[in-house]
């Protein structure tokens, strides 16, 4: 199985569980369920990210 290079960007539409993690400086429990509340989860074969700007969407509508 070929493995994923990882290339560096300022900006991403799509991160993988683990930057989800990071971007919300939590766990990857706590990150999977507000991707999976924002409706962000976007899976494509095996591979499952989130899309960022429908995290960032979900926080400020619950910030409110």
């Amino acid at each position: 199985m070929r493995q994923t290079k990882e290339r560096e960007s300022k900006f991403r539409l799509a991160v993988d569980i683990d930057g989800l993690a990071a971007l919300l400086s939590c766990g990857q429990m706590t990150a999977r369920k507000i991707g999976e509340d924002a409706g962000a989860r976007i899976v494509i074969g095996r591979r499952v990210l989130y899309s960022v700007q429908k995290v960032e969407k979900y926080l400020e509508a619950i910030a409110e």
